[in-house]
């Protein structure tokens, strides 16, 4: 009974950012408990999933054909995994593919989806301070067209307080709480995120590369290392499966332990924030 409330057999999943780090690292995992991969990725994957789809998170139209064409047959979960860093891309890029293409592609295949199916995303632990910065997000997440939203971001991004993954990956949390409820109330459909601390991704020397190799040497790391892709695989394999069926609207923390520590005290939050924040 137990083992199959975690399996995947029988279920079609479709998984952004398939291709590489925390994306791949699901994928396979969903493959091997039973799924069939829809794989997207602006780049073909180097594993052998049932499909792939080719498509640019940054392009609105090119979303929602690929919804359209994934959507031909029946699908169950959605994971959103595909996500860019802050400095490489433009901040128009980045909180499109980290924020406004997430929450598009969900709202897109959400009546394609049925009663009891789950959508899990990757946000990041970057994203904890959503509390704080609420007059700015809430402006901007009442924004629902595609193109607005990005045309805010353009007009923004010279602020003093704007930080573009951070940002996004704010939006994103903010995103699940808010609507996971909403969501999974009017469909059934249930909508949950997990927030990682430093993961050992092909996109971690980028951060540190933005951020600053003395920022992550003092990251509070209650459990000692970074975490692996597949470390935070299995929680979003978890969020998705029938094990997590009463469960929605949640965002989970899975940074070994870096937010409980700054909520409870043991740690302190000004050790995790970058010199250009202080």
């Amino acid at each position: 009974m137990f083992k199959n409330l975690f399996s995947y057999e029988g279920k079609r999943v479709v998984i952004t950012g398939a291709s590489s780090g925390m994306g791949e690292a699901t994928a396979k995992l969903v493959h091997e408990l039973g799924a069939e991969v829809v794989a997207v990725d602006i780049q073909p994957p180097k594993y052998d999933f049932a499909s792939y789809v080719e498509v640019d998170l940054r392009d609105r139209v090119a979303i929602e054909q690929a919804v359209a064409e994934i959507a031909a047959s029946r699908v169950h979960n959605l994971f959103y995994c595909a996500g860019l860093p802050g400095h490489k891309f433009s901040a128009v890029d980045v909180v499109t593919v980290n924020f406004i293409s997430q929450r598009h592609m969900i709202h897109q295949l959400l009546p394609h989806l049925k009663r009891g199916d789950a959508i899990a995303s990757v946000s990041s632990g970057a994203g904890m301070g959503y509390a704080f910065f609420g007059k700015h997000l809430q402006p901007f997440m009442a924004i629902t067209d595609f193109a607005d939203a990005q045309a805010w971001v353009a007009q923004n991004e010279k602020e003093a307080w704007f930080e573009p993954y951070s940002f996004s990956k704010m939006c994103s949390i903010v995103f699940t709480l808010r609507a996971g409820g909403a969501i999974t109330t009017d469909t059934g459909v249930r909508v949950n995120c997990i927030a990682p601390g430093p993961t050992d991704t092909a996109m971690m020397p980028a951060f540190v590369e933005q951020t600053g190799a003395d920022f992550f040497a003092r990251y509070p790391k209650p459990i000692g290392r970074n975490s692996t892709a597949e470390e935070q695989a299995w929680p979003l394999a978890f969020l998705n499966s029938d094990a997590a069926s009463y469960i929605s609207g949640e965002n989970l923390y899975t940074d070994g332990g870096a937010c409980s520590g700054v909520l409870n005290g043991s740690i302190d939050a000004a050790a995790m924030m970058p010199d250009h924040y202080k």
